[in-house]
């Protein structure tokens, strides 16, 4: 049996964390729902650039775009939702099977809206309208302002993926956000099946100490800290406060791990996905991770299932010299000034490209 799909039967959805149009045209991603145990896909504003920068995929449809009057950021957004519709309608099926628990495609706000509210809000209703899939997540940061938007967002209805989480802390900030607006939705007498997943961030905690600990430390810190969240995260799962929310026909938001590719070379190209098996929880994994767990991959006991003291763990780190919780605030604001640069690197890509198809239609 291949691990992708005792990973699978052990209870936790493997996640594509990657599209591109040929990936959608070429059958690859119908290959790893049939093969590899896919059950969904993220997006983000860098994979989007990467795919239309490395590639003419996209120009057809750009062509017929900028007919119709469409630039810049209107212009992404039809071509991002087209792969995203496409995407759903193939996870559409185990979304189905599962009443709504996976099958999942997520759309991310523009991140230039990561400190704006009322603007997240707004376009998140809109982006999920203008996609028209039930399937669909919108990607929505849990930074201070996100966390308003998240609550909004999920009383409106819209299914949210709380992205660019980093800590136990930002996740229970976006666990809380979630249940205030399930809570007001069912004040309002509104169905309280609104579903969220939350994103925590793991390997670039490890990338941001690889200088400043000794090499006994490598590549545990990221772990260390999935595995505190993991506990709040059950925790959550167990509160009388989520288990009324249940009672009322609500359901759990999932946990989700983010980052899972492996940025030392020295280690383990699998190394957080064997150490994150669990449970009720999501793992979005790169494409060359995917197929090294498929290849080579073996996954030997869950998160449950093992005996872990993360506070421990976390104890030396501090000991170390690591600033953990400045640290966790550090990763999301980098998080998010770098998702910045990725959309105004996309949104220039958009434009240069734009200028050369109507040089050379």
């Amino acid at each position: 049996m291949k691990a992708t799909k005792k990973l699978h039967e052990l209870g936790q959805s493997l996640w594509l964390d990657n599209i591109t149009r040929a990936l959608l045209t070429s059958g690859k991603l119908s290959h790893y729902i049939e093969e590899l145990s896919v059950t969904g896909l993220t997006s983000n504003p860098t994979i989007f650039d990467h795919a239309m920068k490395d590639s003419h995929d996209y120009d057809e449809a750009m062509r017929w775009h900028l007919k119709a009057g469409k630039s810049g950021e209107a212009l992404f957004f039809e071509l991002a939702i087209e792969d995203l519709r496409q995407a759903a309608d193939l996870f559409r099926p185990v979304h189905d099977l599962t009443c709504g628990v996976d099958g999942w495609v997520s759309l991310e706000v523009s991140p230039l809206l990561a400190h704006d509210a009322a603007g997240t809000i707004a376009a998140a209703k809109e982006l999920h309208a203008q996609a028209a899939r039930p399937n669909l997540f919108i990607k929505i940061p849990g930074t201070k302002e996100g966390i308003i938007a998240i609550e909004e967002t999920i009383f409106s209805g819209v299914p949210v993926n709380v992205t660019l989480l980093f800590s136990a802390a930002q996740y229970v900030a976006a666990a809380e956000a979630f249940m205030r607006g399930i809570e007001r939705r069912i004040a309002a007498g509104l169905k309280p099946d609104v579903n969220s997943v939350a994103s925590i961030f793991v390997s670039r905690w490890d990338v941001a100490i690889k200088d400043k600990v000794p090499e006994a430390l490598q590549n545990k810190l990221g772990i260390a800290i999935a595995g505190q969240t993991f506990q709040a995260y059950r925790e959550q799962l167990q509160s009388p406060r989520l288990q009324r929310l249940l009672n009322s026909g609500a359901r759990a938001q999932r946990l989700l791990w983010a980052s899972t590719g492996t940025k030392d070379h020295k280690a383990s190209d699998i190394l957080y996905v064997r150490a994150l098996a669990s449970a009720y929880t999501v793992n979005t994994m790169p494409e060359d991770t995917l197929k090294a767990l498929a290849d080579h991959g073996e996954i030997d006991e869950t998160l449950s299932s093992g005996a872990h003291d993360w506070g421990d763990v976390l104890a030396q780190f501090t000991k170390a010299g690591i600033d953990i919780e400045a640290l966790g605030a550090q990763l999301q604001d980098e998080g998010a000034a770098s998702f910045d640069k990725s959309w105004t690197d996309l949104m220039a890509c958009i434009t240069a490209k734009s200028e050369e198809l109507k040089i050379t239609k």
